[in-house]
């Protein structure tokens, strides 16, 4: 068996039968014809893929490369276990092995003339190797999750809260590298495997720590460890009142630093020792909150605005309650509760009462720079974001929203893709936050690294529905239209999300399966008088069926509107070039982009 991955298109045969042709399939085909009976041969990109898991590593056996037809040369790898696949070396590789040794004495003695070329060579690998080993800076951490060792079991929300109180004092010191809570979550507390860890994190060392809470007594127990030989640098147990648990936060981030020598400078000295609140009853009630604000789904977040608010009452100068109201507000619309228009007031408030209170947040600042992005006021939001990350360098999010908001609608192409590497860098394992990349990939024209990041990204969660409709643009823009379909049918089996409907419903009018896209867009429609249907879905649809003065319209319609959070896009995507040179579309542009209030 041959196994590559790549595009396939149905195809009737010479017989009238329905197929499958493509070049993956003859890669496929060149690939099986190099082993023998039993053997999973795997292309070295199918074998990159898996190796992204754990459990599948040991099953892969690189037998480097074969010689297939047209004297193409490909890399294979043999897949093999107790009771799958062929262990045996393949006849062709066996020849090539036979035929390597018979070369081997030939081959001495001109190696011996080469010796002061080979000692260099291997001088500047091992550079070279030195450098990728290095490739984690010393000054780099993950911090796992927290175990709850409390007898109550509903006190999970408490161990989480406290590891993400650690991990946020730490995140504010610019001498770090600090991995984001969405990638670390992925991991259990306490696991064995820290430097396979370490290195799918890109860090140097790693946190463990556990909580135990029984009544107002806390005890924190957190070791500080070097993955790459699981050595301990730093340990500690703290017994403590829940009235001193940030004295505890604030002197096990101070340690940590202090370990891995991280330069701190009087403000990161003052911000990571800060004590939010003295109310413990606020402080419970904020981290139930973010609890469920990290959940990220549009339900969670109204769960999570009810804890913020329960906080604040507990205490109205509590900075960190009204940044988290203003961050569940913010992100409403995003995850399909309400619009726009209804989110925005009620975070934009919250944000400005959490910078009144606490000038040195950053969160609240990233909260403004969405608001002000939302309402195309693109030069404040970018002065907003580049605040939040001088405040908080290793705020992934913050990294985030400036690349995917401001820069990329603007056309800052290179700038806004490095935002998006360096959120990645700092949260690895994020679907949303990889998922933006890529878009950022595909509004700038880099179809194929637009096309790359997806597969990595639907490799980690295939049923991640942002990543498949926005691989289908990145695919359509390709000019895979019928490879783009497949993807939109996959999100639209996914959610009942309608934005994906309409991604369906112009993918088949671009097909010239006008009957299916009416029918669609019949449905979103309908559905348009029981749920929100954002304006953008319709312009989108109106425009593939040709309808250009219906998309304007819907556009436009959008614009006045502010209610849906994708009409930013309408100058970089590639989805309306048709409407580039008509002068209703160029006066939109003219009234969203210019300078000045709207």
């Amino acid at each position: 068996m041959g196994v590559h991955s790549g595009p396939v298109s149905g195809v009737i045969d010479v017989n009238g039968q329905a197929n499958l042709a493509g070049a993956a399939l003859n890669m496929a085909q060149r690939m099986m014809d190099c082993g023998d009976a039993g053997h999973i041969l795997l292309s070295k990109r199918v074998a990159d893929d898996l190796g992204e898991y754990e459990h599948w590593r040991p099953l892969l056996h690189d037998l480097g490369e074969c010689e297939v037809k047209h004297g193409m040369r490909v890399s294979i790898v043999n897949l093999h276990a107790d009771q799958v696949g062929n262990p045996q070396l393949p006849k062709k590789f066996q020849a090539l092995k036979k035929h390597r040794a018979r070369m081997r004495w030939a081959t001495t003695t001109a190696g011996l003339l080469a010796v002061a070329a080979i000692v260099a060579g291997i001088a500047m690998f091992s550079r070279n190797r030195v450098r990728l080993t290095l490739s984690a800076p010393a000054k780099s951490i993950a911090v796992l999750p927290f175990e709850n060792r409390s007898e109550d079991k509903a006190n999970a929300y408490f161990a989480d809260g406290i590891q993400d109180e650690i991990l946020t004092r730490l995140s504010k010191i610019a001498d770090l590298k600090v991995i984001s809570r969405t990638s670390t979550q992925h991991y259990k507390s306490a696991p064995e495997n820290l430097p396979e860890i370490a290195k799918q994190l890109g860090v140097a060392n790693i946190v463990e720590g556990s909580v135990q809470k029984s009544g107002d007594a806390v005890r924190v127990n957190v070791q500080l460890i070097k993955a790459a030989n699981d050595s301990h640098l730093w340990a500690d147990t703290f017994d403590r009142k829940l009235t001193d648990v940030f004295a505890v936060e604030s002197e096990i981030a101070k340690s940590i630093a202090d370990t891995l020598k991280a330069k701190l400078t009087g403000v990161e000295e003052h911000a990571i020792s800060a004590r939010p609140t003295e109310n413990t009853n606020a402080h419970q009630f904020y981290l139930k909150g973010r609890y469920f604000w990290n959940k990220r789904t549009g339900p969670d977040f109204q769960t999570a605005i009810d804890y913020f608010k329960q906080a604040i009452d507990q205490d109205s100068n509590y900075a960190l309650a009204y940044a988290g109201l203003a961050d569940s507000y913010v992100l409403l619309s995003y995850y399909g509760v309400g619009t726009l228009q209804q989110s925005i007031p009620p975070a934009k408030a919250a944000a400005q009462k959490a910078l009144e209170l606490d000038p040195t947040l950053a969160e609240p600042h990233s909260t403004l720079g969405l608001i002000l992005y939302s309402g195309f006021d693109f030069s404040q939001s970018r002065k907003e974001f580049e605040r939040a990350i001088a405040l908080d360098p290793n705020d992934a999010t913050a990294h985030q929203w400036f690349g995917n908001g401001p820069l990329i609608v603007t056309g800052e192409f290179d700038r806004a893709i490095a935002q998006g590497k360096r959120a990645v860098e700092l949260d690895p394992l994020s679907l949303v936050i990889n998922t933006d990349l890529a878009v950022g990939y595909t509004m700038a024209r880099r179809y194929p690294e637009a096309i790359e990041q997806f597969n990595k990204i639907l490799a980690m969660d295939p049923r991640f529905y942002y990543g498949r409709w926005a691989f289908g643009l990145a695919l359509q823009c390709n000019g895979q239209l019928p490879e783009a379909i497949a993807q939109y049918k996959k999100a639209a089996e996914l959610t009942d999300d309608p934005f994906v409907l309409a991604w369906l419903a112009q993918g088949y009018a671009k097909a010239g399966q006008r009957d299916e896209a009416l029918k669609l867009l019949a449905q979103m429609e309908e559905l348009a008088t029981k749920r929100y249907v954002g304006a953008w879905s319709f312009a989108i649809v109106h425009l593939a069926l040709g309808e250009k003065g219906k998309a304007i319209d819907e556009l436009d319609r959008a614009f006045r509107e502010r209610s849906d959070p994708f009409i930013t896009f309408i100058k970089v995507s590639p989805l309306f070039d048709p409407l580039r040179g008509d002068p209703r579309f160029l006066a939109l542009l003219a009234k969203a982009f210019s300078p000045g209030k709207k």
